[in-house]
C-alpha cells in the first residue's frame, strides 16, 4: 500500500507558513485599506489587528495540529469534531471557491507583473496558465523538490520585503506621516463600517496560515514542529507586513497612498526611480509565483483525503508509485484555477474568498471546545495520557480567546457580506450545493 512520506523539517514548515500567507496582497492592498480609513494610526491598526487575528488563527491551529496531525489537516479537524459531511462542504468550498479562487487572482497578478517586466506579447490569461502548469508539473515530481522550489522563492520574499523596507527608510528622507489626529471621524457606526471594510483586503492578505496543515502526513514530527512552524511563521509575516506599511505611508501619506493602486512601486520609484520600480516589479512577480508554489504543494493533500474517505473520485487518492504524492489531486487544482483564472476578475474573486473562508476559519476554531469536552471524558473515565496533553500546544487563554478568534471571523463574514452582497451569495451559493453532492456521494459509498 502506498503512503505518503514524511520528509518535510521544521523549516521547510516555517516556510510553508509563511509563504501560504505572502502573495500579492501586501504590495498592492496597503492602498485599498487606504480609501477606507485615511489616517496613519487607523491604517496600521487595520493590519495590526489582522496580525492579531492570524496569530490567534496560528494558535488555535496548532492545537489542533496536536490533536489530529493528519492528512488533510481542516478538512481533518472537522471531520473529526463534526460530521464527514461539513467536512466534505469544506473541501467542496476548498476546491471551488476559496482555495483555487486566490490562486487564480495571485496567478493573474503574477501574469500581469510578468508581461510589463519582460515586454512578452502574450495574454495575462496565457501567461497565467503556463505558470500554473510550471507548478503544477514540479510539485508532482514529490513533496520535497516542491517544498526545496517553494523555501528558495520565500525566502527571496523575504529579501524583496527587506529591500523595500530599507529603501524607503534610507533614500526617502522627506517623510509625509503626521499623527495627528488618530482618527479620520468620530466615533460612530461609520468609523465601525469603515474599518470592517478595510479589513477584508487585510484578511485577505493575511490568509493561509492554515494550508501549512494540509500536509502534516508528510511533516517529520508534525505534532512537535508544525505548532512551532505556524506560531513563527504567523509573528514573521506580521513584522514583515508592519514595516512595509509603516514605510508607505511614512512616505506617501495616507491621502498619496490612497491614489496610488501600486504603492510598492511608488516607494521604490521615489527612492530608486524607473529602476527602482522594476526591481519591486520583479520582486512581485516572484512573491506571487511563490504564494501559487506553496497552494499547489499543499491543498491537493485535502482533496486526496476526501478521496481516501469515500466522499470524492477514488482516483484522486492515487499516488504516484516513485514520488508518493497525489498527482491527480495537483492536476485537478492546477486545471480548475485556470479556468478561474481565464472567467474571473481579481476583485470578485477577493470578495467570495474571503466571506467563505472566514465561516470555515470560525468553524474550525470551534473544534477546540469539542475536543477538549472529549479530553475532559477520557480524563474521567482515566482513557487519556495525561503526560501527553499536559505538554502539548495550547490555545493562551481558552476559551475567552478561542470565542474572540470566532468572533472575529464571523464578523468579517457578515461585513463582506454588507459590504459586497452579490460577490458573497456567489460565493456561498457554490458552498451550499456541496450539500446535495454530499449526500450523493455518501450514497455511493
Amino acid at each position: 500500500m502506498r503512503v505518503l512520506l514524511r520528509r518535510l523539517g521544521l523549516f521547510d514548515a516555517t516556510m510553508l507558513v509563511m509563504g501560504g500567507i505572502v502573495g500579492s496582497g501586501i504590495f498592492i492592498n496597503p492602498y485599498v485599506v487606504a480609501r477606507q480609513v485615511h489616517t496613519p494610526w487607523l491604517i496600521l491598526g487595520a493590519w495590526a489587528a489582522g496580525g492579531v487575528i492570524a496569530l490567534g488563527g496560528a494558535f488555535v491551529y496548532s492545537e489542533l495540529a496536536v490533536l489530529r496531525p493528519e492528512v488533510g489537516g481542516q478538512y481533518a479537524y472537522l471531520r473529526e469534531a463534526y460530521h464527514p459531511g461539513v467536512a466534505f462542504v469544506y473541501g467542496w468550498a476548498l476546491l471551488l471557491v476559496t482555495q483555487t479562487g486566490g490562486m487564480a487572482a495571485v496567478a493573474v497578478t503574477f501574469a500581469r507583473y510578468f508581461v510589463e517586466l519582460t515586454g512578452v506579447p502574450m495574454r495575462d490569461g496565457v501567461v497565467a496558465t503556463l505558470a500554473l502548469a510550471a507548478l503544477t508539473a514540479i510539485n508532482c515530481l514529490g513533496v520535497k523538490p516542491g517544498a526545496r522550489v517553494q523555501s528558495v522563492l520565500m525566502v527571496l520574499k523575504i529579501a524583496t520585503i527587506a529591500a523595500l523596507v530599507l529603501c524607503g527608510w534610507l533614500l526617502f528622507r522627506a517623510p509625509q506621516i503626521h499623527l495627528h489626529p488618530a482618527l479620520d471621524r468620530p466615533m460612530s457606526l461609520d468609523l465601525v463600517t469603515a474599518m470592517g471594510a478595510a479589513m477584508t483586503p487585510v484578511l485577505f492578505a493575511y490568509g493561509g496560515w492554515q494550508t501549512s496543515c494540509f500536509v502534516a502526513g508528510e511533516m517529520i514530527k508534525p505534532e512537535r514542529n508544525l505548532p512551532r512552524a505556524l506560531v513563527a511563521g504567523v509573528l514573521g509575516v506580521i513584522a514583515l507586513y508592519l514595516a512595509v506599511n509603516w514605510i508607505c505611508v511614512r512616505d506617501l501619506g495616507p491621502r498619496g497612498l490612497a491614489d496610488t493602486t501600486t504603492p510598492a512601486s511608488a516607494v521604490m520609484r521615489m527612492a530608486l526611480g524607473e529602476r527602482g520600480a522594476a526591481l519591486i516589479a520583479l520582486g512581485i512577480a516572484i512573491s506571487t509565483l511563490g504564494f501559487l508554489s506553496q497552494s499547489i504543494l499543499t491543498a491537493p493533500r485535502v482533496y486526496f483525503a476526501m478521496a481516501q474517505d469515500g466522499l470524492f473520485f477514488r482516483g484522486v487518492a492515487w499516488l504516484h508509485p516513485r514520488t508518493h504524492v497525489p498527482v491527480v489531486a495537483i492536476v485537478l487544482q492546477g486545471v480548475w484555477t485556470t479556468v478561474i483564472a481565464l472567467s474571473g476578475r481579481y476583485e470578485q474573486i477577493l470578495n467570495y474568498v474571503v466571506s467563505t473562508d472566514f465561516i470555515f476559519f470560525g468553524l474550525t476554531a470551534t473544534c477546540i471546545f469539542v475536543f477538549r469536552r472529549r479530553e475532559r471524558e477520557k480524563a474521567v473515565s482515566g482513557k487519556t495520557n495525561r503526560d501527553i496533553a499536559r505538554h502539548r500546544a495550547r490555545m493562551p487563554g481558552h476559551p475567552i480567546t478561542t470565542a474572540l478568534f470566532v468572533a472575529a471571523c464571523w464578523l468579517v463574514v457578515i461585513a463582506t457580506f454588507y459590504k459586497y452582497p452579490a460577490n458573497s451569495v456567489t460565493g456561498w451559493v457554490i458552498v451550499l450545493a456541496g450539500i446535495p453532492v454530499y449526500f450523493l456521494w455518501g450514497r455511493r459509498s
